[in-house]
């Protein structure tokens, strides 16, 4: 066997086998990596995404490594407390994302960046949320669920709720826990009947008014006080100077032209 042919009948099964591992990379996607505590599954249906499973994991934050082809994400009954901005900005395909059942307290305005165009449904429910920015679901298509959360109604949530015009059934569900207006406290969101915004501003003018007030009872008082205490020395002194004996007369001074009359 010459060199030639031995070089061919090593090469040419060892190009197949290559053929064959590009062949399978380009037909078969790759596995994704899950999340440490979680299950995931490939859905059936297009667009063939993943279904991520982190329920009851005792997670205390949200995984930075959820595939980017994720459309169900499932991070109920857990212990995160913080939703990061653009913690899920990768996540494209996402079309259910499940946070019900933690202790979320606050959500910033870029909670939920990346998830304008495809976020179907998410869940809020039953966490510790008492306040969001104003553009916290501004962008967002989803239907949500903020119910049972100790909400405190105030000029933000008001922004918030207003951003929701296709969620009025969630804005229903909303219940001031705490309100910049007391006698609001317990009632429903939408039963609060004034412009938070406006009411915290009229705050500000009148605390602005009471203190202007208070400056000028103040130069008022001084400017009565200065006025006063100024007669008092004046009456003082010029008691002294009547007190003080009058100069006598000389003998060779001469009368007065009134008394010569």
């Amino acid at each position: 066997m010459t060199p030639l042919d031995l070089w061919l009948s090593r090469s040419i099964p060892m190009c197949l086998l290559l053929q064959s591992l590009v062949l399978m990379v380009l037909c078969f996607p790759s596995a994704s990596p899950c999340p440490k505590g979680c299950t995931c599954q490939r859905s059936e249906s297009p667009p063939h995404g993943l279904n991520v499973t982190c329920s009851l994991s005792r997670l205390k934050e949200i995984p930075p490594d959820v595939p980017p082809d994720t459309q169900l994400l499932q991070l109920d009954r857990n212990h995160i407390s913080l939703v990061p901005d653009r913690i899920f900005y990768s996540l494209r395909m996402l079309r259910r994302l499940n946070l019900s059942h933690n202790a979320v307290e606050t959500l910033g305005e870029g909670a939920f960046v990346g998830l304008e165009g495809s976020l179907e449904v998410l869940d809020l429910s039953h966490n510790r949320i008492t306040s969001v920015h104003k553009d916290a679901f501004a962008r967002l298509k989803a239907r949500v669920v903020v119910d049972n959360n100790p909400w405190h109604c105030d000029c933000a949530l008001q922004q918030a709720i207003g951003g929701m015009a296709h969620n009025h059934e969630a804005a229903t569900r909303v219940l001031c826990r705490s309100s910049e207006l007391r006698d609001q406290e317990g009632q429903p969101f939408l039963a609060v009947d004034a412009d938070l915004c406006n009411l915290s501003k009229r705050t500000t003018d009148y605390a602005m008014l009471v203190t202007m007030f208070g400056w000028f009872a103040m130069v008022i008082s001084y400017v009565v006080y200065y006025v006063r205490q100024n007669q008092e020395d004046a009456r003082r002194h010029l008691e002294y100077l009547k007190s003080l004996p009058s100069k006598p007369k000389k003998p060779d001074e001469p009368e007065d032209i009134s008394t010569v009359v």
